[in-house]
């Protein structure tokens, strides 16, 4: 049985993609829980005129993030923090810093997608990732450099 789907599901199919499932796993799975519907004869092609726009709507936004990748490879952000006399930070540098030094440059991307390959607590340059998609994660060099005391 063909079917739409509305939402995606582990090992069937992803929503906005029409497959093909057996009868029953269709109707005592995915119609009750309103994960798929049926593909008739007669809105067979309302359904791929949907997938049509779902493809093109994703293809912009994955070449949306492919600029902003790109953007993201060969920056470098400096962050100035006070520092013990050793080069050591007293703190150390969080994603939510990362987020506001990328907000500067018109960058919007939330803390949960900044990866550190380990905490910053010193002084010089560290590679900071940002997970984008499952597939792009650029990376970026973010220099620390120690707040001048007075």
């Amino acid at each position: 049985m063909k079917v739409f789907m509305l939402k995606d599901v582990e090992k069937v199919g992803m929503a906005g993609t029409i497959v093909n499932v057996s009868d029953g796993f269709a109707s005592n799975f995915l119609f009750p829980r309103k994960l798929a519907l049926e593909v008739t004869a007669g809105n067979e092609k309302k359904f791929v005129v949907k997938v049509l726009k779902k493809e093109a709507q994703t293809q912009a936004v994955s070449s949306k993030i492919g600029m902003l990748a790109e953007r993201l490879k060969d920056m470098v952000l400096t962050v100035k923090e006070k520092t013990h006399d050793d080069g050591k930070l007293y703190g150390s540098v969080g994603a939510e810093e990362v987020v506001a030094l990328l907000k500067e440059k018109d960058i919007s991307v939330d803390r949960k997608q900044i990866e550190f390959a380990k905490s910053i607590k010193s002084v010089g340059e560290h590679k900071v990732t940002v997970k984008l998609s499952s597939k792009l994660k650029p990376q970026f060099t973010l220099k620390v450099v120690a707040l001048a005391s007075k």
